[in-house]
């Protein structure tokens, strides 16, 4: 899977589940948690979607606003196996 195809169904998935809006742009930069558009508890969604759909578990302690805080990082750390 490349990379833009993860970025389609994760910011698919963040704008229809998370955010409750299909229709919202998200950019991909744009700050999700330190923004108020989500909350820390979504990391731990985020964390299953990527399981379930791209086959990569991503530790606890990799789901952090650190490191997920935009729909870039949760890309790179999700390519990054």
């Amino acid at each position: 899977m490349d990379r833009n195809e993860v970025r389609s169904k994760l910011k698919e998935f963040i704008c229809k589940t998370l955010l409750n809006n299909a229709n919202y742009a998200l950019a991909d930069d744009e700050k999700l948690i330190t923004g108020g558009m989500i909350d820390s508890f979504s990391l731990a969604q985020v964390g299953v979607f990527a399981e379930d759909v791209f086959g990569v578990y991503i530790p606890d302690n990799d789901l952090t606003v650190a490191n997920m805080d935009t729909l870039d990082q949760m890309v790179s750390r999700i390519m990054a196996g």
